[in-house]
């Protein structure tokens, strides 16, 4: 049997840690709660996109080894901007597709053009601009830069994001995927990048969490009237055998 003086350490072991633990214990529960009763293509914003787009059909293209470029081709893709094609070439250099021609990037204007086709009709646009760079919490991060912002008049503070090399549509965001993103920040407690699921914090705390439940089932085992009585008889017997 345990004596009470062990059995307190316990208690306060269990308590401060449960004090520690809670807010975090609270997020993850929230958060979970959250990603399992919302629609995943909700989140992505696909309920704004127009999921098919009409494919604009181009003849007179130039072949690869009409274009001039003086390197091997890893990657060809034929892009629509403004209504005319484009060769996206090894994932670098955009060329129009009928005149060889290397253009440097698109357009407000074109960006407009590729929001206003990938995305449903009717909506308004509230301004165009352009951004070079963001920070590790943007909602835009992790892809590629520089890039047009393309807001919308919305109560969900609606935006889409077109790449400026290329004009290649990127994403969409919205406010509940800004929920999404801060709930999942704190579910992986990556609070640097939001991102990586493998931080030395969330280790710990998970840690902490096991030991918490652990030093629970021990403090219940330590305490219960019934354990107590178990071990009791248990020590009755031995001195009677």
């Amino acid at each position: 049997m345990v004596n009470r003086k062990t059995a307190r350490k316990f208690r306060l072991a269990h308590r401060y840690l449960g004090i520690l633990l809670g807010v975090q214990f609270l997020m993850w529960t929230i958060s979970g709660m959250y990603f399992s009763w919302t629609d995943l293509d909700e989140i992505h914003g696909d309920h704004f996109r127009n999921m098919e787009p009409k494919q604009t059909a181009f003849t007179g293209l130039l072949a690869s080894d009409q274009l001039g470029i003086g390197e091997p081709i890893a990657t060809l893709r034929l892009l629509d901007i403004g209504g005319e094609p484009f060769y996206w070439v090894n994932n670098q250099s955009l060329y129009h597709a009928r005149t060889g021609e290397a253009k440097p990037g698109i357009s407000r204007e074109e960006a407009l053009q590729v929001a206003e086709r990938e995305m449903l009709p009717g909506l308004e646009v509230a301004g165009v601009r352009r951004i070079d760079s963001v920070g590790p919490h943007h909602e835009y991060r992790g892809r590629p830069l520089p890039a047009y912002e393309v807001a919308y008049r919305s109560p969900e503070n609606l935006k889409a994001y077109v790449a400026v090399a290329n004009g290649a549509f990127q994403t969409v965001r919205h406010r509940n995927w800004r929920w999404f993103d801060f709930l999942w920040m704190t579910h992986t407690m990556d609070y640097q990048t939001r991102d990586n699921f493998n931080t030395t914090l969330l280790r710990a705390f998970s840690l902490f969490g096991l030991i918490t439940v652990l030093s629970g089932f021990t403090l219940w085992f330590i305490s219960s009237p019934t354990v107590r009585r178990i071990q009791r008889n248990l020590i009755k017997k031995k001195r009677t055998s």
